[in-house]
């Protein structure tokens, strides 16, 4: 059973998500505050989790940087009416997606349906992909398995977000070909949500931590100052 999680300081918003995503069929768990929800979505990440974002104790921005430490699971934040600072600051700290309030009950439910279809097959994450799939893209140390959403770089797992994954295997399709940030928008993110350039920039800098604290010489993607990003060659 899909799992998921609801963290938010509103006991009406946690009940009535609650009640939505049960008779959906889904397995869920909620929480009042970051603080409270931390500890348990550390040990046991659901398959996504929906985070308000202002909250007491522990906004909903800091319990995502936390999770990210050791988790890759999907995030949707719940922001603030008209509150553009929110969007920008949730995505660029690693969400895959957001809604405002107040929002309706379906459309939440098709954005977690689709936020779960982009990360399907991620499990096995421990184990490498395997080279000569149809799906799986190999560029020299480089390996992506967009069945399983797994990545790894000299043989070593590299944990991505579902979007960290979606923007890498845009970048790796093409060696040597510059992908513009409004390229790399179209292959990370549905038509619905819109991020600028610093959201991108977020990602690809989050991307290359990754990669360097595995290896520390890593150095595959170019930034073409006010262009966008290429994925070097060979």
């Amino acid at each position: 059973m899909t799992k998921i999680a609801l963290v938010d300081d509103d006991e009406n918003i946690r009940t009535s998500l609650e009640i939505l995503f049960q008779n959906e069929g889904y397995d869920v768990v909620s929480y009042a505050d970051g603080a409270q929800a931390l500890p348990a979505l550390t040990k046991t990440p659901p398959d996504v989790a929906i985070l308000d974002i202002k909250m007491p104790r522990m906004d909903g921005v800091e319990l995502l940087r936390r999770l990210r430490e050791s988790t890759d699971m999907p995030v949707i934040f719940l922001t603030s009416k008209d509150d553009e600072i929110d969007e920008v600051v949730g995505l660029s700290v690693g969400a895959d997606d957001y809604i405002k309030k107040p929002f309706s009950a379906r459309l939440l439910s098709e954005r977690v349906k689709a936020v779960l279809r982009r990360a399907r097959g991620n499990g096995g994450i421990d184990a490498p992909p395997k080279e000569g799939d149809k799906k799986v893209v190999a560029r020299g140390n480089l390996t992506l398995d967009a069945n399983r959403h797994v990545c790894a770089w000299k043989g070593k797992i590299v944990r991505l977000t579902v979007t960290e994954f979606l923007l890498l295997n845009a970048l790796a399709q093409r060696p040597g070909f510059v992908k513009t940030r409004d390229n790399l928008m179209d292959a990370a993110y549905d038509e619905s949500i819109y991020v600028d350039d610093r959201t991108i920039d977020s990602h690809v800098k989050r991307i290359r931590k990754k990669f360097r604290d595995i290896d520390k010489e890593f150095d595959k993607i170019e930034t073409l100052y006010g262009v966008g990003y290429r994925y070097m060659e060979g």
